[in-house]
């Protein structure tokens, strides 16, 4: 039986973008011995409302159940995508950082480990002596999560592929470059950025492959950040902007991206990068692409082995 469902086209996503190597990193989480619940706390997402929706789709029920404190299980696993923080003007991208940063904070206590799946920044580059200002906060929301025992892993994106050693030795956070397997309640997901995995990417993976060279990273590196970071956000906003918006086609990303993995073995599929909430079921086979965090807000969260694309805060 086949299930599709779709979030609003509500941003295009940036065109030809891709992965540069193809490392698979496994990871295996330690579930065994625990009951997962999704506890119905406060603020925990649910389905997204009918407005994120394309009017085609219509979404299960929701149901939300109260738990009492002793009984709910850290046992969740979070996975969210597409922040670009740094890309609107200070009043937009303070509400939506606050927002962001609430859904971050309510993690400890129902989650065992948050996957980052690229762009929480729309620019990083890891300088050796200074940190962008303009993400402090939520580079210390990261680091108190650390420190509750939250488990987080930041796959690179095609916006911050530039990740260096600071999130893994100064914050505690796992760096993937590439796709990860994730191995927990029963299941293997497969999990990317999305970028340069369809066909016609093949000039941006060139182009990142020149990009993430060792000459490009030091010449670079030579720019003050003052100069450096934001001439990397005209150049972001510069090629959204010539983009346009674009409407998410799936059965492209199903066929190219999806299938083959799933004749790898894999049972779930989950991708960023194309900035609209998508889910397709079929076969006991899913497939999820996360939305972002500018307009959807979404994120999947699995719970006793079930995939659920949710959106924050829960609609009331």
């Amino acid at each position: 039986m086949r299930e599709w469902r779709a979030g609003a086209a509500l941003r295009s996503p940036p065109a030809r973008r891709t992965a540069g190597r193809r490392v698979t990193h496994s990871i295996r989480e330690a579930s065994a011995g625990l009951h997962p619940t999704c506890a119905g706390v406060s603020g925990a997402g649910f389905r997204p409302p009918a407005e994120v929706l394309r009017p085609a789709h219509r979404w299960r029920a929701a149901r939300q159940t109260a738990y009492a404190p002793e009984v709910m299980h850290a046992a969740s696993v979070f996975f969210m995508s597409d922040a670009h923080l740094g890309v609107d003007p200070a009043e937009a991208e303070g509400a939506r950082t606050a927002r962001l940063h609430d859904f971050l904070n309510s993690l400890p206590g129902r989650a065992s480990s948050l996957y980052i799946v690229g762009d929480l920044f729309d620019f990083w580059f890891e300088y050796s002596t200074a940190i962008p200002r303009l993400h402090f906060r939520t580079l210390a929301v990261l680091q108190r999560l650390r420190e509750t025992g939250l488990d987080i892993a930041y796959l690179n994106g095609n916006h911050d592929f530039w990740l260096g050693s600071f999130f893994r030795d100064t914050l505690g956070i796992r760096t993937i470059d590439g796709a990860a397997t994730v191995e927990t309640q029963g299941r293997r997901l497969w999990v990317h950025h999305g970028d340069g995995l369809v066909s016609g990417d093949l000039g941006y993976r060139m182009l990142k492959s020149v990009l993430r060279s060792r000459t490009s990273v030091a010449l670079y590196g030579c720019l003050h950040p003052d100069l450096g970071i934001p001439f990397a956000h005209v150049v972001s906003r510069w090629s959204r902007k010539s983009r346009g918006e674009r409407p998410l086609t799936p059965e492209p990303l199903w066929q190219q991206i999806a299938l083959p993995r799933f004749r790898d073995g894999y049972d779930g599929v989950l991708i960023g990068h194309f900035h609209h909430a998508f889910e397709r079921r079929e076969g006991g086979r899913e497939f999820f692409i996360l939305g972002d965090w500018i307009d959807s807000f979404t994120y999947v969260e699995l719970c006793d082995g079930r995939l659920e694309l949710k959106v924050w805060p829960a609609p009331a």
